[in-house]
């Protein structure tokens, strides 16, 4: 669902597995959260780089549907209603 969700509607999703278990004890997660910790705050870090911004007209109102491309990226976004 990730990708479909990136490819139709512009909406990133994305699932992180830190391990083989998918439901371990809950007297595991502590030491799961120490060995992941500094590498998952760095990675939500990460999610402020990059272009963001809002597509106004001429007299600052909203442009619904636009299309933005960015070159380099094979992946054209639009903006919302």
């Amino acid at each position: 669902i990730n990708d479909f969700s990136y490819l139709h509607t512009n909406c990133f999703e994305l699932s992180i597995y830190v391990g083989c278990d998918k439901y371990p004890h809950e007297s595991e997660l502590p030491e799961e959260w120490e060995n992941n910790r500094e590498s998952l705050i760095v990675f939500m870090e990460q999610v402020h780089r990059g272009i963001k911004g809002i597509v106004k007209d001429a007299h600052g109102k909203g442009i619904p549907n636009a299309v933005i491309s960015v070159e380099g990226v094979n992946h054209d976004v639009r903006t919302g209603r």
